[in-house]
């Protein structure tokens, strides 16, 4: 199968439901209306398609090219994980914010998610022992404590 990238295409909210459902992000599918309008307003979006044409795989950022760059989604169907796609997506994304001090990742719990990131170069701030970095987030809907 040939996968072709691409970061300079409108996604459809279809294909973009499509994906988002496949990979269990279903809070986000659920308004169509809302991911389209997050993914049409990140700073960079980048996308791979299949042979067909099918969106199997999406990055997306938001930055102010300067300081700080979130990488706020990695999706690739699960019938093409672990097989590089979400670490090229995510390449990308960190290649054209390279010049960005800031590389902000959040992430669920997840040991084989933890693995993915910290290939990519990120790391946990609970265990930065000389940066003094702390972390803190708000999550509307969501008991942190």
């Amino acid at each position: 199968m040939t996968i072709t990238y691409a970061d300079d295409e409108v996604v459809s909210i279809k294909d973009l439901v499509t994906l988002y459902e496949a990979v269990g992000w279903l809070i986000y599918a659920a308004d169509p209306d809302a991911l389209a309008r997050a993914v049409d307003r990140s700073s960079y979006v980048v996308t791979a398609r299949n042979d067909g044409g099918e969106l199997i795989g999406l990055a997306r950022c938001l930055s102010d090219d300067v300081s700080v760059m979130y990488l706020q989604d990695v999706l690739v169907h699960p019938d093409l994980q672990r097989q590089g796609v979400g670490s090229y997506l995510a390449q990308v994304c960190l290649t054209h914010f390279a010049h960005v001090r800031q590389k902000v990742l959040l992430t669920d719990d997840d040991p084989a998610l933890r693995l993915f990131s910290e290939s990519l170069g990120y790391s946990n701030v609970a265990e930065l022992v000389t940066s003094g970095l702390l972390a803190y987030v708000q999550i509307s809907g969501v008991e942190l404590r």
